[in-house]
C-alpha cells in the first residue's frame, strides 16, 4: 500500500475507534445540533392542553423549533440517576399524540447542563436527529443509514455491552449534521466530548447516551422521519419541567 494511502487509513481507523471508545460522550454547540433558545417556537401551552408537551416546561419547549413535528423526550428519573423513560410524540396540526414509549437508561451518574468528556453524565437539551447507523443492516431507516462493523463494540468490554451498537440514532451534540455516526469530528473541541447516541440497551447506565430495547430502536429508526424534523428533547425531570 502507497505509504500516503496507508496514513490515510490509518488514521480514519484510529478515529473510529476513539469515536467508539468514547461514544456517550457530548457537548454543547449549534454546529452540532443543540437548537438555541432564539426563533419561532413549538406550540405548546399548559398541562393537560392537548396542544402541550407533558413534563416540558418553557425553557426548553421554546427551542423546539415550530416545523419539528416529531419529539423523542427523555424523562430521566432524577439528576443522579441512570433510569429514563423515552417517548416518542407526534403533532398534527398543533396536537402533540403519545405514541410510543420504552423504559430506557442515560448516563450513570445522571445528567448535567455542562457536559464534559468523561463526567459520566448526560447533556440536558434539545438536539436534532438526522443521521443513523449501527453494525447491523439497515431495518428499513428513513434517516440516512450507515451500516459498517467499525460500530462494533470493542471486544475488551463487557460482553453485554457487545451489541450496543447494532443501531445508532446520533444526537447532534457536538457533531457535524449529514455524516455517519461514527464520524469523530467534534465542532466544540475534543473537551466538550462526543458520540452521543441513542442505541441499545444493556441494562444499566451508559457513558452519557441513551439506551433502550431493539425493538425501541427499530421502530424509531422506521418512524424518524427527516421530512418532519425530529428532535430529542432530554433531562431528568426536574430540569425538562423548568
Amino acid at each position: 500500500m502507497h505509504n500516503a494511502l496507508r496514513a490515510t487509513v490509518t488514521t480514519i481507523a484510529l478515529g473510529t475507534l476513539l469515536m467508539l471508545l468514547t461514544a456517550c460522550g457530548g457537548a454543547h454547540d449549534t454546529r452540532g445540533g443543540e437548537v438555541a433558545a432564539a426563533g419561532p417556537t413549538a406550540t405548546a401551552t399548559a398541562p393537560g392542553n392537548p396542544t402541550a408537551l407533558p413534563g416540558i416546561g418553557g425553557r426548553l419547549r421554546h427551542r423546539i423549533p415550530a416545523d419539528s413535528r416529531q419529539i423523542v423526550a427523555v424523562y430521566g428519573d432524577g439528576r443522579d440517576a441512570a433510569g429514563s423513560t423515552v417517548v416518542l410524540y407526534t403533532r398534527r396540526g398543533a396536537t402533540w399524540t403519545r405514541t410510543n414509549s420504552w423504559p430506557a437508561h442515560n448516563g450513570k451518574k445522571g445528567w448535567t447542563t455542562d457536559h464534559h468528556e468523561g463526567d459520566r453524565r448526560s447533556p440536558v437539551g434539545v438536539f436534532t436527529l438526522t443521521d443513523a447507523g449501527g453494525v447491523l443492516a439497515d431495518p428499513g431507516s428513513r434517516l440516512p443509514y450507515t451500516r459498517s462493523a467499525s460500530f462494533a463494540a470493542p471486544r475488551w468490554w463487557a460482553r453485554s455491552h457487545w451489541h450496543d451498537f447494532d443501531y445508532v440514532i446520533a444526537i447532534d451534540y457536538n457533531r457535524v449534521r449529514g455524516t455517519s455516526p461514527a464520524d469523530p469530528t467534534r465542532p466544540g473541541g475534543e473537551a466538550k466530548g462526543g458520540g452521543i447516541w441513542l442505541h441499545l440497551d444493556h441494562g444499566s447506565g451508559t457513558s452519557g447516551c441513551v439506551s433502550l430495547s431493539e425493538e425501541g430502536m427499530r421502530h424509531l429508526l422506521r418512524t424518524l422521519d427527516p421530512d418532519l424534523h425530529p428532535v430529542v428533547v432530554m433531562g431528568d425531570r426536574a430540569a425538562l419541567g423548568a
